[in-house]
C-alpha cells in the first residue's frame, strides 16, 4: 500500500505503465517510513498537473480511521524511474483528506506556502543536503562491514577509505549514485563515509529531490538485502553520528556583500535555535554532544571552518566575502520539507 512519510508520493509510467509511491510521516514513530502502490495509465505523463489524484488506506499507515480512511495523493513532482526504465516514471505527492486539507503528516504544503511568498521567491533560496545514513545486516541489525556483536577500530582509516577492510557497500553508494542520476535527482556526490549530497536545488525542489533519493536507496538495499537506516545514532559510542548538514545560500548572500547578509542570518537562526533543533530530527540529542563534530544540542556558535560548531561558514565564503553557509545541526532522519522551509522562514520571513 502507499504511505506517506511526510506527506509525499511518487508515481511511475512507461507508456501504459504508471507506478505510484508515497512517504508517510511519523508512522511507526519515526517519520521516514516509505510505502509504495503502482497504477497503470494508457500513455506517458510529463507534467504531474496532467496527473490523476489517487487515494490509500490511511487506516493502515495510522494516518486516518478505519471509518473514514481514505486519504488522497496529490502528484506535485516527476522523476525518471530506475528500475523500470523506458518511459515509466516515479512522482512525488502530497497527501489531503477527502474535504481537500492537508492531513498532519502533510509537512509538504506548508513548506510550499513558504518558497511561494514573495519574499522567498524573490531570495532564490539554494539548498545542498548532506544525507548520511548507516547500512545495516539484515539479521542482527549491526552495521555491515563490524564484527558481529564487536566494534571496529578507530574511525580514522574509513572516512572515503579503500580496501576490503575499510570500505563496505560501495556497490549499494554507487549503484544509488548512478541511479539517482539517470532519475534526474540533483546528487551532487557520494562519500565513502555513507553520504550523498542532494544540491544545489532552489526551493521546495530540494524536499522532494531528497524524499526521491532517500525512496531509490531504500530500493537498492532490498535489493541487496542490507538494513537502511538514517537514526543519527543507531549504535552508541565513540563515532561520529549521522547528520544531514543543511548548506544554504540565498541570491543576496551570493552577491556582493554577502557576508554581512550570511552573519545577519545566523545570528536569527541563533535567536530561534531551540525552535530549529526541536524540529531538526528525532533523537538528536544522541548526536549532538558537542563531540564527533558537533556542537552541544543546548549551545550554538558558529565559526569559520569550525565543523564542531551549529553553523560553519567555508574558508571561501569568507575570503569571497559571499557565499553560502551549513548548518550541522539537522540529525540523518530530519523531514527536509521542514527543514528547508524553517531555515528560509527564519533567515528570510522573521522579524526579531
Amino acid at each position: 500500500m502507499f504511505g506517506m512519510a511526510t506527506s509525499d508520493l511518487v508515481f511511475v509510467t512507461n507508456g501504459s505503465f504508471f507506478s505510484l509511491l508515497t512517504w508517510l510521516n511519523r508512522v511507526g514513530g519515526s517519520g521516514i517510513d516509505l510505502r509504495s502502490k503502482a497504477r497503470t495509465l494508457s500513455g506517458p505523463v510529463s507534467d504531474p498537473s496532467k496527473l490523476p489524484k489517487w487515494n490509500y488506506d490511511g487506516s493502515s499507515t495510522g494516518q486516518a480511521s478505519g471509518e473514514d480512511s481514505e486519504v488522497i495523493l496529490y502528484p506535485q513532482a516527476i522523476f525518471k524511474d530506475p528500475f523500470r526504465r523506458g518511459n515509466n516514471i516515479l512522482v512525488m505527492c502530497d497527501a489531503y483528506t477527502p474535504a481537500g486539507d492537508p492531513i498532519p503528516t502533510n509537512k509538504r504544503c506548508a513548506a510550499a506556502k513558504i518558497f511561494s511568498h514573495p519574499d522567498v521567491v524573490a531570495e532564490e533560496p539554494w539548498y545542498g543536503i548532506e544525507q548520511e545514513y548507516t547500512l545495516l545486516q539484515k539479521d542482527v541489525k549491526w552495521p555491515i562491514g563490524w564484527p558481529v556483536g564487536g566494534f571496529p577500530g578507530p574511525q580514522g582509516p574509513y572516512y572515503c577509505g579503500v580496501g576490503v577492510d575499510k570500505a563496505f557497500g560501495r556497490d549499494i553508494v554507487d549503484s544509488h549514485y548512478k541511479a539517482c542520476l539517470y532519475a534526474g535527482i540533483s546528487i551532487s556526490g557520494i562519500n565513502g563515509e555513507w553520504e550523498f549530497q542532494v544540491g544545489p536545488t532552489v526551493g521546495i525542489s530540494a524536499g522532494d529531490e531528497l524524499w526521491v533519493a532517500r525512496y531509490v536507496l531504500e530500493r537498492i538495499t532490498e535489493i541487496a538485502g542490507v538494513v537502511l537506516s538514517f537514526d543519527p545514532k543507531p549504535i552508541q559510542g565513540d563515532w561520529n553520528g549521522a547528520g544531514a548538514h543543511t548548506n544554504y545560500s540565498t541570491k543576496s548572500m551570493r552577491c556582493d556583500g554577502g557576508y554581512e547578509v550570511i552573519k545577519k542570518a545566523i545570528e536569527k537562526l541563533g535567536a530561534r535555535h531551540t525552535q530549529h533543533i526541536a524540529a531538526y530530527g528525532e533523537g538528536n540529542e544522541r548526536r549532538l554532544t558537542g563531540r564527533h563534530e558537533t556542537a552541544d544540542i543546548n549551545t550554538f556558535i558558529w565559526g569559520v571552518a569550525n565543523r564542531g560548531a551549529s553553523i560553519r561558514v567555508g574558508r571561501d565564503t569568507e575570503k569571497a566575502g559571499k557565499g553560502y553557509f551549513e548548518d550541522r545541526r539537522p540529525a540523518s532522519n530530519m523531514d527536509p520539507y521542514v527543514v528547508t522551509s524553517m531555515i528560509a522562514e527564519t533567515t528570510i520571513l522573521w522579524k526579531p
